[in-house]
Parts: C-alpha cells; sequence; structure tokens
C-alpha cells in the first residue's frame, strides 16, 4: 500500500434533525486496502457510505480522493472520479444479458464504449466469475450471481475504490465464501474496497483493517481480530462485557 491515502476523511459529520449520524468521522483508506466497517443498526453505517458516495452531502468536514477534493462532488461526478458502489438489493435490468448488464456500467458510468468497453466488460466477468453466464438472461440469475454482477457492474466502471453495501445479505452460509472470495479476486487485482456488513465473520475473514462505528461515531479500528475482542465492541452488540468476540 502507498503512503499517500487513496481516500481522506476528516472531521466529517451529519445530522438530520436532532439526530447526530455521523459525528466527526476521521480516518484514511490506502490504494489497496480492504476496510470493513460494523456496527449495531442506527450506529451510521449507511450515512457514511452514502457521504463517500456522494449520495448525501456532510454538515462539515472534508472528503479528499485520490488527491482530489470531492466533498461538493455529486455522486455521478465521484463516479467518474474513480468511485464505484454495490448495493444491498441487486437491481440488474432484467431483460437485458449479464453482458449487457456490465456493459451499461463501462459505457455509460465507465464513459468507455465499442471494444474498449467490450474488454473492460468481460474482464470484469471474468474478475467475478460470472464470464460462463454472459450471454444469460439477468433475471434468471440466483441470488448469489445477481450478487456477483452487482459487483461487475461496479468493477466495469474501472473504480479505484468500491463501497460494498451489505453484499453478503440474504445469502445462505454456503454462498458466503464463495462471495468473499470473489471480493478477495477483487483487492487482488487492486481495487479498494470499503465494505459495511452485519454478517461480520464474513467481513473480519476478508478485510485488512476493520471500524466500528456507533452512534455515528468511530468505537474502534484496526486489526479486525483486535478490534472484535474490543470490550467497548462486544459491549456494543450484545450489550455486556462478559460476552465473548466469538457470540458476535
Amino acid at each position: 500500500m502507498t503512503t499517500t491515502p487513496l481516500l481522506s476523511v476528516r472531521g466529517l459529520s451529519k445530522q438530520f434533525g436532532r439526530v447526530i449520524t455521523a459525528e466527526d468521522l476521521t480516518f484514511d483508506v490506502h490504494q489497496g486496502e480492504a476496510l470493513g466497517i460494523v456496527g449495531p443498526n442506527g450506529a451510521g453505517k449507511s450515512t457514511l457510505l452514502n457521504l463517500i458516495g456522494g449520495v448525501i452531502e456532510p454538515d462539515s468536514g472534508s472528503l479528499m480522493f485520490d488527491g482530489q477534493d470531492i466533498t461538493r462532488l455529486g455522486a455521478a461526478e465521484r463516479a467518474k472520479s474513480g468511485i464505484g458502489r454495490s448495493f444491498q438489493i441487486p437491481r440488474p435490468f432484467t431483460g437485458m444479458t449479464v453482458f449487457e448488464n456490465v456493459y451499461v456500467g463501462a459505457s455509460f458510468a465507465g464513459d468507455t464504449r465499442g471494444q474498449a468497453g467490450y474488454e473492460r466488460s468481460y474482464q470484469a466477468l471474468e474478475t467475478t466469475g460470472l464470464l460462463h453466464l454472459a450471454e444469460h438472461r439477468a433475471g434468471q440469475l440466483r441470488l448469489l450471481d445477481r450478487k456477483r454482477l452487482e459487483l461487475a457492474r461496479a468493477l466495469a466502471t474501472k473504480p479505484k475504490l468500491i463501497l460494498l453495501d451489505e453484499i453478503a445479505g440474504g445469502l445462505t452460509e454456503r454462498e458466503i465464501p464463495q462471495l468473499v472470495e470473489t471480493i478477495r479476486q477483487l483487492v487482488a487485482s487492486g481495487v479498494t474496497v470499503v465494505w459495511i456488513e452485519h454478517i461480520v465473520h464474513a467481513l473480519v475473514s476478508a478485510v485488512d483493517r476493520l471500524m466500528c462505528l456507533a452512534e455515528g461515531r468511530i468505537l474502534a479500528i484496526g486489526d479486525p481480530s483486535e478490534v472484535m475482542k474490543s470490550p467497548e465492541v462486544i459491549e456494543v452488540y450484545l450489550g455486556s462485557t462478559m460476552a465473548t468476540a466469538e457470540d458476535i
């Protein structure tokens, strides 16, 4: 990883009415890193992802991405600057093929058309393990492959950073390791990942660092195993310091 952060978050805060969903958040994400984010419901995880992705604007603080101040850029501009995103509920164009879905990402968000767009789309399908389904209708895919298609569409935009929003949700215990392996391959290809997830064991097995949020604040950040052993983190999840990390 490089010494200069790819993403630098400084003093980021957001409030909706009297509810504070992000409070003075400060952290860095480096090129090639996978950062996982956990926390109970209402911790501010989705708000943070939306702030990074440009869906909402912060009340205060700043965001630097790849040396550029993106604090006031919208979601479309951030996508073109190299921030891709998957969503918790996959929404493919069901009448299109898997390849056509990915090509839409390459040609519009990635601004790459023609032969270059085709090549990028096929590469995204290969990386996510969907190449053999390229000509299948997206509406016929099982949930695991729809999740992979979300990743492939994001990857086709040629992102430097991909934001993953609860991507393991709804999968079976048998399917989760397959998705985790796909995400590992994304990181190995050089893409930086910020991943929020409720399925903690999936996250811990795939990320370099883990951050726990609680009430819009950073409760702990660092080595995944150490964060999950933190008494503060265990108490936030289970309401008791007598519990252990294995209970989460």
